[in-house]
């Protein structure tokens, strides 16, 4: 951490994200790993929908804070809609995020077929400052295990964000999701030994990955 910034840990706060991260201090969080709303009206096949997704005013003013938030030399990773591209794109340079790598989920199934069938999945991996490079390098394509999405429509499973926190922190970093609806990622997070700090917006995702938290064992000791 820097100095004696501080955020709170191991707490999954009901609200806007914009608001409870402006009650963090500054250069208070070491990673943030997300997966926000796509901006594309996403309706799943048996009918539930994502908060916020049908617009974009939330974009800028949330990544303004992520950066703010995260720690000088730290990573974010956030997942985006690939045909609203051009909203993160602005979001996260306005916000001062460099863009550093790109990630790419690889699915044995297709989750929608159009034109193709999409069976990936895809992420960025963004900057804040001149971090130093990660001793182990993960690749940029990953297995992406199929998660039924029984506890949130576009639910990430916990084996593909696993290598994403085990790669950018330390045992006792904090890793902050700003959209964490089930909780995947704090979940990925307490497994290897972090400490985390999730927001959601939509009480019911809330409640579950609070379940679901409350359920986790105590940590293994990270290798």
């Amino acid at each position: 951490m820097t100095g004696n910034a501080k955020a709170p840990r191991k707490v999954i706060f009901n609200a806007d994200c914009i608001n409870v991260m402006q009650a963090f201090d500054a250069a208070s969080v070491d990673f943030i790993l997300t997966d926000p709303p796509y901006v594309t009206r996403y309706r799943a096949r048996d009918g539930r929908t994502v908060a916020n997704d049908d617009n974009g005013r939330w974009l800028r003013p949330a990544f303004r804070q992520m950066h703010r938030v995260l720690k000088d030399g730290g990573f974010c990773v956030s997942f985006y809609g690939w045909n609203r591209v051009d909203l993160f794109m602005d979001a996260w340079r306005a916000a001062g995020f460099r863009i550093v790598g790109h990630l790419v989920f690889r699915k044995c199934y297709a989750s929608s077929t159009r034109f193709l069938r999409y069976e990936h999945e895809q992420a960025y991996l963004l900057a804040k400052g001149n971090p130093a490079r990660p001793a182990r390098p993960i690749p940029d394509v990953l297995d992406f295990p199929y998660t039924g999405n029984r506890l949130h429509p576009t639910q990430k499973p916990i084996e593909a964000l696993a290598p994403l926190i085990e790669a950018f922190t330390q045992p006792g970093d904090l890793v902050l999701d700003p959209f964490c609806g089930s909780g995947s990622t704090l979940v990925a997070a307490h497994q290897l030994g972090r400490d985390w700090t999730g927001i959601e917006l939509d009480n019911g995702h809330y409640r579950t990955a609070s379940k679901r938290l409350a359920g986790q064992p105590q940590h293994r000791a990270a290798a």
